[in-house]
């Protein structure tokens, strides 16, 4: 038997040192070429790290939360015969939050000998249940733990299928539809008492966000402006345009009518597409309109750049749209996708309430925030009527905004969402 030790590989653009975010094996686990080990936490994205090797995991190089230099061992594997025995780095590292398909594992198991079992660090036994230690941390995701606190299910009783034996939202509604929930879990009763604590230590994605949203609130002297806007016209432009287009085009949601507005507006307003450089006091305005738009993911939030919108047609910016969400959901975004946008755009969609105020996204200075759309009676020209109202709720950076300005910006959205055949005009 020989020993491949793995280091922490170049993961490029100058990255010295990153963080690493979770583990996916442990001590004695057996693993095979491609499956993933590790994730680790760049400045922007998730990152995971694969194997090289199959063979027996005999040691791990560092902690979830610890930051680890390029080039620092970061897990050592017992192969069959001599082995690699001097250190390398891991394969080229894939930018993706989800642990490879679980039937790629099981096939590449199957094709090795017996000694190369399936990798899964969770007992597979035939039912949704298993038996855990009490301190051993099951994998799942963030929105699945907070799925089982909601149903108070004990992770470490649910059986996982996921790879790696990761917990997945199927895996609690097995465990429920067995009822072993009634028998392990009785907080689920009505008006029972819980006493079940969990502490979460914030690493990886956490961390940066927190530490992202920490500094924007201290650097920048945030004030927020919000303006009701009536979207009755432009959604029936984009029901009709659904209705003609959307079967071969594609189907719309309004984000892409506000980054056609924001395109227009931002040519009289240059001020609002600009980073500010506090260190050098220095203001850059751009002609290229990259817009964030703010992501949620398992992982937290996430603002993936829709490039040059300013030469993007509404379908073009609703496929881009489309696109980076999915690939920010999947953990799939690469660096460059959520580096380098220049205004962003957040919505929470039908949940967006009717107020908020976003926190910016430095060294921006604008970040426009959508409302949810409601019916209500509005007075127009001396009659009452049903209109679809929506709140833009913006913030900016008071040290390179002034309030007018932002007013006046705000208010030519208004005027091109409510006459939207003015998002067209030359």
């Amino acid at each position: 038997m020989g020993t491949h030790v793995i280091k922490m590989p170049d993961i490029g653009e100058g990255i010295a040192e990153v963080e690493l975010s979770q583990w996916h094996v442990k001590v004695g686990d057996l693993v095979v070429e491609d499956q993933v080990l590790a994730d680790v936490m760049t400045d922007k994205a998730m990152v995971d790290i694969p194997s090289p090797v199959h063979g027996k995991v005999i040691a791990l190089g560092g902690q979830p939360g610890e930051v680890m230099a390029v080039g620092s061992v970061l897990i050592s594997i017992e192969v069959e015969g001599a082995g690699n025995l001097k250190e390398s780095a891991a394969p080229a590292p894939v930018a993706t939050k989800e642990a490879p398909a679980a039937s790629k594992v099981e096939a590449a198991v199957e094709s090795k000998p017996a000694a190369a079992a399936a990798p899964r660090s969770a007992p597979v036994c035939q039912g949704p249940m298993v038996a855990r230690e009490a301190d051993e941390r099951p994998l799942a995701s963030p929105a699945v733990r907070k799925h089982a606190l909601d149903l108070g299910i004990q992770l470490r009783l649910v059986r996982g299928t996921g790879p790696a034996g990761r917990v997945l939202h199927e895996d609690l509604d097995a465990y429920l539809a067995q009822g072993q929930s009634n028998a392990s879990a009785p907080a689920t009763a009505a008006y029972a008492q819980r006493h079940d604590e969990e502490q979460i230590q914030v690493i990886g994605m956490r961390r940066k966000i927190a530490q992202r949203m920490q500094d924007a609130t201290q650097r920048a002297a945030h004030f927020s402006y919000v303006e009701e806007i009536d979207v009755t016209a432009i959604e029936e432009l984009r029901a009709h345009l659904n209705e003609k287009h959307g079967a071969s085009r594609g189907k719309l949601t309004l984000l892409p009518f506000l980054v056609r507005a924001l395109v227009v507006a931002l040519r009289d307003f240059p001020q609002m597409n600009a980073r500010y450089d506090d260190e050098a006091q220095v203001i850059t305005r751009l002609g290229a309109v990259h817009v964030g738009v703010a992501t949620q993911s398992d992982v937290g939030l996430m603002v993936p750049v829709v490039r040059h919108a300013e030469a993007r047609s509404l379908w073009d910016s609703a496929a881009e749209i489309s696109r980076l969400a999915n690939a920010a959901r999947n953990g799939k975004a690469s660096r460059d996708e959520l580096s380098g946008s220049t205004i962003t755009l957040t919505s929470l969609g039908a949940l967006g309430g009717i107020v908020s105020t976003p926190v910016l996204n430095l060294p921006e200075v604008a970040i426009v925030g959508v409302n949810k759309i409601v019916e209500r009676p509005m007075v127009v020209k001396g009659q009452v009527v049903i209109r679809k109202m929506m709140n833009l709720s913006s913030s900016f950076d008071h040290r390179v905004v002034d309030g007018m300005d932002a007013a006046l910006f705000i208010q030519a959205i208004r005027g091109l969402i409510e006459q939207p055949a003015t998002l067209f005009v030359e």
